[in-house]
């Protein structure tokens, strides 16, 4: 379904300058992008930084960060969990939605780019991350956290880690059937995850306690089109006043008196994906006073405390920032990627991307 985005928001694209400088200046040479100067990289915040550049048209900076990607993957398609300078630095697992994600992030490129030479050369890369991925599936449908050094699947799921796969599977479908490439083990796969999604809550956190003390247990099986509609609005209102702090914005975990940027616009995404737009865009308003002065976004803000907290300004929040910007102006045409589930076999570009 889509929903229709009030003309009064503009994509704010000198706003927005700062964010998208600071992801180009904190790449490094052979693409990766860490989660800030002095940090560690992992292959889904790598990800959600590459998108934003392609959201600001600096096609050749995502390119070369998914480069990065196609050359740190291992024989079995996975990445491990994160990387310093370059190098692998915790071997110890690795986790699926991390290595899914990838998928997500290069259908989002091709439908701003519309690079099919980009998308083909990619596939493999693709293709053997999602297969790694299914390798972690159960029978019941839900796929393992991770796998451990020796690829031995460990043994229980997050809601929030299988929400991102089961978009992830969606995107690695899109791409597959644009290429005229069959998947139907993929599409089989992800039906089971939806399931084990919305009927099976007991194939997720039996072996630790319960993750739905975090705002993304709540919201992203909205974000990921697992519950779409009314379902998906039932589902963000239950919720609503146990995460959202009026004015600033959504909390990571209910019990902290703590709001981050990244999840005020991962939750912004999902409000627009159930049509809730005016909800969508008071909370957006919300992440500008979370900027420094060069207007660049800090990671959150302790409200019992009165600081920003911690003083942090990860690459990935700068492209959640991005991503919401541009679903709610609609100002690439990939800004209806988190807010519809497109179930066509071969999706149009129906919106053209257009220059600051």
């Amino acid at each position: 379904m889509s929903h229709s985005i009030p003309a009064h928001f503009a994509y704010p694209a000198e706003a927005l300058r700062p964010t998208v400088d600071y992801l180009r200046s904190s790449q490094r040479e052979t693409g990766e992008i860490p989660w800030f100067d002095g940090g560690h990289t992992d292959p889904w915040n790598h990800t959600e930084a590459a998108m934003g550049l392609s959201i600001a048209g600096e096609f050749t900076a995502a390119e070369r960060a998914y480069d990065w990607l196609a050359n740190e993957q291992l024989d079995d398609g996975s990445w491990w969990a994160s990387y310093v300078n370059g190098a692998p630095a915790n071997v110890t697992r690795r986790e699926t939605n991390y290595v899914a994600y990838i998928a997500t992030g290069i259908w989002h490129h091709y439908l701003i780019s519309e690079d099919r030479v980009f998308l083909k050369r990619l596939f493999p890369t693709v293709e053997c991350a999602i297969d790694f991925v299914l390798s972690m599936q159960s029978e019941q449908g839900e796929v393992a956290w991770a796998c451990d050094t020796s690829g031995e699947a460990m043994d229980d799921a997050l809601v929030t880690g299988n929400s991102s796969v089961y978009k992830s599977l969606e995107c690695a479908l899109h791409i597959a059937r644009t290429l005229g490439v069959l998947k139907p083990r993929w599409s089989e796969a992800r039906r089971k995850l939806g399931t084990a999604l919305r009927h099976r809550p007991e194939r997720f956190d039996r072996n630790w306690d319960s993750k739905a003390r975090y705002a993304m247990d709540w919201f992203y099986p909205v974000l990921a089109g697992v519950f779409q509609g009314e379902q998906g609005l039932e589902r963000i209102n239950a919720r609503w006043y146990e995460f959202v702090e009026p004015g600033l914005g959504c909390r990571c975990e209910n019990h902290q008196p703590w709001v981050t940027v990244a999840e005020s616009c991962e939750l912004t995404m999902a409000l627009l994906s159930v049509g809730d737009v005016e909800r969508a865009e008071a909370l957006f308003d919300c992440i500008w006073q979370w900027r420094d002065e060069a207007g660049v976004f800090w990671t959150g803000y302790q409200f019992e405390e009165d600081v920003l907290w911690p003083l942090e300004k990860p690459t990935w929040t700068s492209g959640a920032v991005l991503l919401a910007a541009d679903a709610l102006s609609q100002y690439t045409t990939a800004s209806h990627l988190f807010t519809e589930v497109d179930s066509r076999e071969q999706p149009r570009l129906e919106r053209r991307h257009l220059q600051a």
